[in-house]
């Protein structure tokens, strides 16, 4: 069997590029709310209210769920967070 070395483990779980890109992309942003909803030391309500979800969604999020948030969603919750979320672009490796 040959052994497969990848850049991230999106690309090993999903079945294309694209996808493992999107998804790579949707854990960052996932993870960089997570980050600043902790910083804030409030309860989950009070975050919940911050970023405009049901308290239910802000655990789906806390858990790491990324599979229950769209790119777009998570984009929104980062502007209700108050982060700032640039996109690069370059040349495929």
């Amino acid at each position: 069997m040959e052994k497969q070395t990848f850049e991230n483990v999106w690309q090993a779980l999903e079945d294309s590029p694209a996808e493992a890109a999107n998804m790579s992309m949707r854990a960052s942003l996932l993870i960089a709310i997570e980050q600043k909803v902790k910083s804030w030391k409030v309860t989950q309500s009070e975050a919940a209210r911050r970023l405009k979800i049901s308290q239910p969604r802000l655990n789906d999020l806390l858990r790491g769920r990324v599979g229950n948030f769209s790119l777009d969603a998570l984009i929104a919750l980062a502007a209700e967070a108050g982060l700032s979320v640039r996109l690069e672009i370059a040349e495929a490796a």
